[in-house]
């Protein structure tokens, strides 16, 4: 079977707004993680965030969207479609075609407009609100479909901080099995009250940038951001740059809790055992992992335990969640964009504020920017229900 490429990839988070300046800020250990400036909320002084240095007027102005009704969560996902189907010599002619796939994904969806959707629905009665529409998590997806009319399959997924990594592998299993010839995916989120208030109940906020594997690790950060990658088969890829091959995939659910993994960590050792089986590796093959790595006490004491069983002597890893925070939806495509940098560019960017290792576990990060051979790394995302991802990709 034809092997499925990267062919185009784009982003903006807290650390750039290109994959260029993605990797730089990850080359140079530049965090995006601090004060919010554009998101309005009673945390923005109390709490650091990661948060894109655009109003959304600016993301507007600089998009040329003019209607009403477009939420930030759009405009985030249009400006890294942009630069991914750019960036995949894509024509925004050729997307009509019924043979090009969008795969979208989000949890906030246009739940960063909930105040304005409350005010104004209350303001029309009956008449309803022009943020109705923008509401649901699969409007970014609709909004990029009604921009460029396209023709194939268009689908999002909401597997809460999982939700873009099952995007990446439903696009490719689209193209294996004949659905689709090109599959673009990727997912969004953006900074909301919503999001912000649920994240601060649960406790697992920290008030001081994030220490992913740190033994004294106090939470994660929320941020925002989007990204997307086009996905196609190999031999349709002549002539244009090729990023990495989507090797292998798996997907588990432990079932176990809301929002914890299970103590055993059967969700997150599932998902990466059946990434490798897909992928016909053995776990030695594995060069390095870009873990979920939240900072928080449950998810990175369970990560590391999975990873043990697995691996025994686990391979390089490290979490960008200290550069970006934490991304939800969106969190699985960019941090596999971040994960094919490494690979395409054969550097491995570390963990930020790492000082004491788990005792359980005796893991460390990488905790220095180097040069490393690297053939197959693997990427992590594990979502609240209980829903786990792991993605391979590999060398070409």
């Amino acid at each position: 079977m034809d092997k499925v490429v990267v062919t185009g990839m784009g982003i903006i988070s807290a650390i750039g707004d290109t994959v260029a300046q993605n990797r730089q800020s990850l080359k140079k250990g530049i965090s995006g993680i601090g004060h919010a400036k554009h998101f309005v909320s009673k945390y923005t002084q109390l709490l650091p965030f990661a948060e894109i240095d655009y109003s959304t007027s600016d993301l507007k102005k600089k998009l040329n969207i003019t209607q009403s009704g477009a939420t930030r969560t759009d405009l985030l996902a249009l400006y890294a479609f942009r630069e991914a189907i750019a960036d995949a010599q894509l024509e925004t002619s050729s997307l009509v075609s019924r043979q090009i796939a969008l795969i979208g994904a989000s949890t906030v969806g246009g739940m960063c407009l909930t105040d304005e959707l409350y005010a104004d629905a209350n303001k029309k009665g009956e008449n309803g609100s022009e943020y109705l529409l923008s509401y649901p998590n699969s409007a970014g997806a609709m909004f990029i479909q009604a921009q460029y009319n396209i023709g194939g399959i268009v689908n999002t997924f909401n597997t809460a901080c999982s939700s873009s990594a099952n995007a990446i592998m439903f696009g490719a299993r689209l193209i294996k099995n004949g659905l689709a010839t090109k599959a673009i995916v990727g997912g969004v989120d953006s900074l909301a009250k919503y999001t912000v208030n649920g994240f601060k109940s649960l406790m697992i906020l920290s008030d001081a940038p994030c220490r992913p594997f740190e033994r004294d690790r106090k939470g994660l950060n929320l941020g925002e951001g989007a990204a997307f990658l086009v996905l196609e088969k190999e031999k349709d890829a002549a002539g244009k740059k090729i990023y990495a091959e989507v090797k292998g995939y798996g997907n588990s659910n432990d079932a176990f809790h809301p929002s914890s993994t299970s103590p055993e960590a059967d969700g997150p050792f599932l998902s990466m055992q059946r990434a490798l089986q897909s992928s016909g590796l053995h776990p030695k093959q594995i060069d390095f992992i870009n873990a979920h790595g939240t900072a928080t006490e449950n998810n990175d004491e369970t990560e590391s335990l999975a990873m043990l069983k697995l691996f025994q002597t686990p391979p390089h890893f490290a979490s960008t969640k200290s550069y970006t925070g934490h991304t939800l939806g969106a969190a699985g495509a960019v941090e596999a964009v971040n994960t094919i940098l490494s690979l395409y560019h054969q550097e491995i960017y570390p963990s930020l504020n790492f000082e004491n290792k788990i005792e359980s576990t005796g893991l460390v990060p990488v905790k220095e920017y180097g040069s490393k051979i690297l053939n197959n790394v693997m990427s992590n995302s594990f979502g609240f229900g209980g829903n786990c991802t792991s993605l391979i990709f590999g060398k070409i």
